[in-house]
């Protein structure tokens, strides 16, 4: 039975991989990602610490023995660890507000970019982009030229790129795009 609850962690882990390496992710969902991952072991080791074994269909069925659900802890313990301090930066980045929601409490905002939040909270039409997520609307065409002062406040979080897997990706495809120019003029 060993071997299934070891399977079951690393089925966690492997989820999270998987999530970190979708096209659309940014800092805010690379931040909500591991915000809810360190939730979640922190949760499954506070369990397995009193002997709760339901978020483990497999472990539960059987009789657990102390050792085991000591080393259980311990790697939960090593795990949640080693990801607090290598995703620290991102753990402990604030967001600003006005990023995931350009239609709340203005007066809680820096007093530089108000005129601007409070124009764009009564555009209507803008109001109809937004639905369609927060990514899709702060990186439409006319949001740098209509707030010029707001358009630089999600760029850095929206734009950059937040894992390996990204870099790599944008890496070939500039590597890809260098070699089919040089192709395409003739230079070897």
């Amino acid at each position: 039975m060993k071997r299934k609850t070891d399977i079951a962690y690393l089925t966690d882990v492997y989820k999270i991989n998987l999530q970190l390496q979708g096209d659309s992710l940014n800092l805010i969902k690379t931040k909500s990602i591991l915000s809810a991952f360190l939730a979640r072991v922190k949760s499954v080791k506070q369990n397995f610490g009193r002997g709760e074994f339901s978020q483990f269909p497999n472990l539960s069925q059987t009789s657990c023995q102390e050792d085991d659900v000591s080393t259980y802890v311990q790697h939960l313990n090593a795990l949640y660890s080693d990801f607090e301090s290598r995703f620290e930066d991102i753990s402990t980045m604030v967001l600003p507000p006005c990023i995931i929601n350009p239609y709340g409490d203005i007066e809680e905002t820096n007093v530089i970019i108000q005129e601007e939040l409070t124009e764009l909270s009564t555009n209507e039409e803008l109001k109809v982009q937004f639905k369609n997520g927060y990514q899709q609307f702060w990186l439409q065409n006319n949001i740098p030229v209509t707030y010029p002062v707001l358009r630089n406040i999600p760029r850095k979080f929206l734009i950059s790129f937040p894992s390996s897997y990204l870099v790599e990706r944008g890496f070939s495809a500039v590597t890809n795009l260098l070699t089919k120019n040089m192709k395409q003029t003739g230079h070897h």
